[in-house]
């Protein structure tokens, strides 16, 4: 395995196993928040219960042969708890893995994503192994075998973000969730009142835009947000109670079999730390393919990001509207043909940090 991967999970699961990590010998090992592409090869592969929200890792997770759930439940025999980029998720992860297991809690993270003041927190709380660096990462365990819940008190809490008007459910880890993003609430003042028909919401989050285009569009028959985190998904469904509204736990630079009218989006532009606009673009051509001929798309972007040429390539018509100097706002009509398909490789976004 090359050390250039972003998370060489399996290079330093083969040291700590060589260091003194005891896997047992049975019961179900639970993986919490793996990425698509990463490996876990020294894990036995039928005990492996993969624990993740965002659908396109769960696809690719899947698609290798392991089971997967979007929550935890336990019990587990072990766990391993890959750490994301926000303090606040990464312990509420471990404050799970602690609750529902009763054996062995692998500890691994990157550098680059907090793992040094995690673990340096974690061991102030637990006896905590010596950590294995490698890879630019970092992975120790530490025995939960008593089953008392040391990090309870680590266990996230609904968050909210709020408006002129009102209060929205959010989780830590999700995108904007202390606040209402800019890029997006400048999006939804442009919203036209007088559109109908079918519209869809990409990459909808906790459901701001949607909750938007609902309360300033009557004439709408439908909105489908179409998310890839389904704890964005749940806040969202509290979020926006609309009967209009449909809900999708997918990956929004996949295709659903829809005919729409309109789409909406803020969609991201990081894998990680790691700018990649094509992310991006992978949601323009997903909306081409999605739209109706007349369809309409009215998106956000950075200022910097280079849409351009992708809204050229998939829409016969598209300009910017008013924005400001960090975002640009897009309108575009009449989707091309030429883009119908879709790539099929899905590219993980709700992860992903549109600001």
């Amino acid at each position: 395995m090359s050390l250039n991967d972003p998370a060489p999970r399996a290079l330093r699961l083969e040291l700590a196993l060589e260091a003194g990590l005891v896997l047992p010998d049975s019961g179900t090992i639970a993986v919490f928040h793996p990425h698509a592409g990463e490996m876990l090869t020294p894990l036995p592969r039928e005990r492996v219960v993969i624990v993740s929200p965002h659908a396109a890792d769960v696809s690719a997770f899947q698609a290798q042969g392991y089971a997967c759930i979007p929550a935890a439940e336990g019990p587990y025999a072990a766990a391993m708890v890959c750490l994301p980029r926000g303090r606040a998720e990464g312990r509420d992860l471990l404050s799970q893995a602690v609750a529902l297991t009763r054996g062995p809690v692998i500890v691994d993270g990157q550098k680059t994503d907090g793992a040094d003041t995690t673990l340096k927190d974690l061991r102030a709380r637990v006896d905590l192994s010596e950590a294995i660096a490698k890879g630019h990462g970092k992975i120790a365990w530490f025995d939960a075998t008593d089953g008392t819940d040391t990090l309870a008190d680590w266990r996230a809490l609904p968050g909210q973000a709020q408006d002129e008007t009102r209060s929205y459910r959010t989780l830590p880890g999700l995108f904007s969730a202390d606040g209402i993003d800019p890029a997006s609430a400048l999006l939804a003042s442009t919203f036209p009142a007088g559109l109908k028909g079918v519209a869809a919401d990409l990459g909808a989050g906790w459901g701001y835009l949607s909750a938007q285009l609902l309360a300033m569009a009557p004439g709408l028959a439908e909105l489908h947000l179409i998310e890839s985190d389904i704890r964005a998904l749940d806040c969202a469904k509290e979020n926006v109670t609309d009967p209009r509204a449909r809900f999708h736990w997918a990956d929004a630079t996949s295709l659903l079999k829809l005919q729409l009218d309109a789409v909406i989006m803020n969609p991201p532009f990081h894998q990680g730390r790691d700018a990649n606009p094509r992310l991006g673009a992978q949601f323009i051509r997903t909306a081409a393919a999605m739209l109706k001929p007349s369809g309409q798309l009215f998106m956000v972007a950075n200022r910097h990001l280079p849409y351009e040429a992708t809204l050229a390539e998939c829409f016969r018509k598209h300009s910017e509207l008013p924005g400001t100097n960090s975002f640009k706002i897009f309108h575009a009509e009449g989707p091309q043909r030429a883009p119908a398909q879709a790539p099929r490789g899905r590219v993980a976004q709700t992860r992903g940090r549109r600001a």
